[in-house]
């Protein structure tokens, strides 16, 4: 019978240390069932590591055994010999025979799974001790460079991490499994009459052309100053939020089946000037009048009535300027966590950093390694990633003003990595600074063009990964900062 390793007495101690958590007899059990079949590898090798371990010696027997399967070898206590033979902690442990008594002492390979579960689990353990020790030490000791608050983010990411370890096991999933989960978000759009499979924009041409925000899609929507790409998004926001439902599952669980609870990073306008515009497209007010506080006593009972409307709205804005992709993360992690999570909207993509307190000489580098993160947060929370963009002045250079894929500010791999491009475009905007003078033939032709244009915006949808580009007309009312659907027999 193979006798359990000892830990070192800490008599004299009691109170003061204590040991790590860990299981020395479920290593051996589990070494000795692997040894007896290489087969119960292939249940626990997804997700344990030799680091796993809490004996080194145990980890270094399991990584040969990784390593020997991996190459078509068997496991054996013969075989791990001549890998083992020079290794120092296996000979204190009695070497060879060591080997030999943990294949003989296997008692069975039925509860192999359950053994690995205990000591990924006790190894967690151990990390989360670790967390907390780094916590504790860095706090003692302040660095000039890095805030309590980004101390505080690198914790949170840092027990995020430990938290959803294992969880993600990756590998292949079998086709009868993926056709039921095809299947299942085919059955959610035909519930919504065909209409969407991801979270709605509220304009329906846009929702019609793209199916909705697609979950783990990361979608740019880029413009020039002053085209509304800002307001759009906060459209985008609000009607996602206002159409929360949710379906309340077997077990008891909420999922949310239409809309989405909302973050919304707002780098460049507070949270009061975004809740401002929110309220102005509710209340149908004007917004410059909201500000200057010009309203009659009927208008802002109007305003009262809708803060009243909006004070649930799944809407929650981060106005912290600055942030790193790292920061978003982090919070997305919580707000996932407590309030759940349905669609991130970022505004805009110019003003996150890839790393906080890091200097990037190369801005295209910087830029295209944010988009990188931004598509992998996307993938990782399995919703939708709407980031503005700034565009370059080359537009302004040329005759046509409509923006193209090349004319994205700092590029680099933003065309690349998203799944969804789009810019917004209003001829009226342009057609104001270039009014010919009066009496003329061509300004009878720019009055023309102007009324035609007046309120009307265009996204021009110039990526789709899941299918045809093309334009959508829209109404963008400025008074109210308000994008809206465009009557049916309005269309060009």
């Amino acid at each position: 019978m193979l006798a359990p390793l000892q830990f070192p007495s800490s008599s004299g101690t009691e109170g003061l240390e204590r040991s790590p958590p860990h299981n020395f007899e479920a290593e051996q059990a589990l070494l000795g069932a692997i040894l007896m079949s290489n087969r119960s590898l292939e249940r626990v090798s997804e997700f344990l590591r030799p680091e796993h371990f809490a004996e080194p010696v145990h980890g270094r027997i399991y990584e040969s055994c990784l390593t020997l399967t991996g190459r078509n070898q068997i496991a054996t206590p013969v075989t791990l010999k001549t890998y083992l033979a020079q290794d120092a902690g296996l000979k204190e442990l009695g070497g060879d025979r060591y080997l030999m008594d943990l294949a003989n002492s296997a008692a069975s390979i039925i509860n192999t799974e359950d053994y690995a579960r205990l000591i990924f689990d006790l190894a967690l353990r151990r990390e989360l001790i670790g967390v907390g020790e780094d916590m504790v030490n860095d706090a003692f000791e302040p660095d000039m460079e890095v805030d309590a608050v980004q101390q505080i983010e690198r914790a949170e990411q840092a027990l995020f991490k430990l938290a959803t370890s294992g969880q993600a096991e990756g590998g292949f999933k079998g086709f009868k499994n993926v056709l039921i989960e095809a299947i299942g978000q085919a059955e959610l759009a035909h519930q919504r009459q065909g209409k969407l499979s991801g979270v709605t924009s509220g304009l329906r041409d846009l929702d019609g052309k793209l199916g909705g925000l697609h979950r783990s899609d990361l979608l740019i929507l880029a413009g020039r100053p002053s085209m509304g790409k800002t307001a759009l998004a906060t459209n985008i926001a609000f009607n996602a939020a206002k159409a929360l439902k949710y379906e309340i599952g077997p077990t008891g669980e909420k999922k949310a089946t239409e809309g989405a609870v909302v973050a919304f990073f707002s780098l460049e306008m507070s949270a009061e000037q975004l809740a401002g515009r929110i309220l102005a497209d509710c209340a149908s007010l004007n917004s410059h009048k909201i500000r200057q506080g010009e309203l009659n006593n009927e208008e802002f009972s109007k305003l009262v009535i809708a803060s009243q409307e909006l004070h649930s709205l799944p809407l929650y804005i981060d106005d912290t300027p600055a942030l790193s992709v790292s920061a978003v993360r982090t919070r997305c992690r919580r707000l996932a966590r407590t309030q759940g999570l349905g669609m991130i909207v970022i505004d805009y993509l110019q003003l996150l950093s890839a790393t906080a307190g890091k200097k990037v000489e190369n801005r295209v580098q910087e830029v295209s390694d944010i988009t990188r993160q931004l598509k992998a947060l996307a993938k990782e929370l399995n919703c939708p990633v709407l980031a503005l963009s700034q565009l370059s002045r080359a537009v302004e250079q040329r005759e046509d003003k409509r923006p193209q894929l090349a004319d994205l500010r700092e590029s680099g791999s933003i065309e690349q990595d998203a799944d969804v491009v789009m810019f917004v475009y209003r001829e009226e905007y342009y057609l104001k600074s270039r009014e010919p003078d009066a009496g003329t033939p061509e300004h009878a032709k720019w009055m023309d063009k102007l009324d035609r244009a007046t309120n009307r915006a265009e996204v021009l949808v110039e990526k789709h990964r899941h299918g045809a580009t093309r334009a959508i007309e829209l109404v963008f009312e400025g008074n109210f900062t308000r994008f809206s659907n465009l009557a049916q027999d309005q269309q060009r």
